[in-house]
């Protein structure tokens, strides 16, 4: 039989886990880990606002939620690349207390044949849509003191690759925003984060490796997994524990998540 002490302490961290009471943005809602971490934010507790490109896909992530009692959902589609529909899921905003930025693209591409519009679709959607976000969000003064921001970013910033140049970069500049974020807003307690994700199995990267990757190859590449590649809940359990009051001594960080 547990002592008081022992069920107290119990109790205390299951708390901690729980998002109960706290509301929580994600972006790239749509499919991927995006759609699992929505999914397993509402299990534990969280309302939620989802957000994406494509109402279909975004519509299925809304009809998959599990909300508990008292918890609400919404959902937006909206390109945030185009700054007047960024500006209106601004406005319907309440105030929140976590934000998780799961929008992104990959696009594999060998330095010599990089182009300005190469350039500039990489870093609109993987580093000005978050940064933007982010600042207009804490302009408007609807991020709550005590909050938790995420933004995913990649191995790749460590570990470069062939036809990574432009992904890699995009990523290592948003880990150096987040870093600086962290360091602006720790008097009122806002922690900024980054997941260094390696290859998790969702379409984005699936279609991108049967794309652009032969079949022995990609092969080789699946080896420097020995934990096997990631999927959607793997990562979307250590965002929940971000957004959680587990993480709160927790700011500017790069967590690496590879399974190497």
């Amino acid at each position: 039989m547990l002592s008081l002490a022992e069920t107290d302490l119990n109790a205390y961290h299951v708390i901690e886990f729980s998002l109960s009471g706290k509301t929580i943005l994600i972006t790239g809602a749509s499919s991927g880990i995006g759609r699992e971490t929505a999914i397993m934010l509402t299990r534990a507790g969280a309302s939620v606002i989802i957000t994406g490109r494509d109402c279909g896909r975004l519509g299925a992530t809304f009809e998959s939620l599990v909300l508990q009692p008292d918890a609400t959902a919404a959902q937006y589609v909206a390109d945030l690349t185009a700054e007047a529909e960024m500006d209106s899921l601004i406005s319907a905003m309440p105030v929140l207390n976590g934000i998780v930025h799961c929008a992104g693209i990959v696009g594999p591409l060998p330095v010599k044949f990089i182009t300005q519009p190469d350039i500039d679709m990489m870093f609109a959607i993987n580093y000005h849509v978050p940064v933007n976000l982010t600042s207009k969000l804490l302009r408007n003064r609807k991020v709550a003191n005590g909050s938790s921001l995420l933004f995913m970013s990649s191995i790749a910033t460590r570990n470069p690759y062939f036809g990574g140049a432009l992904y890699s970069g995009s990523k290592a500049a948003l880990e150096a925003y987040s870093r600086t974020l962290a360091l602006e807003l720790v008097q009122k307690h806002i922690r900024s984060n980054c997941i260094q994700a390696g290859l998790v199995d969702t379409p984005m990267i699936v279609g991108t490796s049967e794309g652009n990757m032969q079949a022995e190859a990609h092969e080789r590449y699946l080896k420097r997994y020995p934990l096997g590649i990631g999927q959607p809940a793997n990562v979307a359990q250590t965002i929940l524990y971000f957004m959680s009051d587990a993480s709160k001594w927790v700011t500017g960080t790069s967590l690496i998540m590879g399974g190497e």
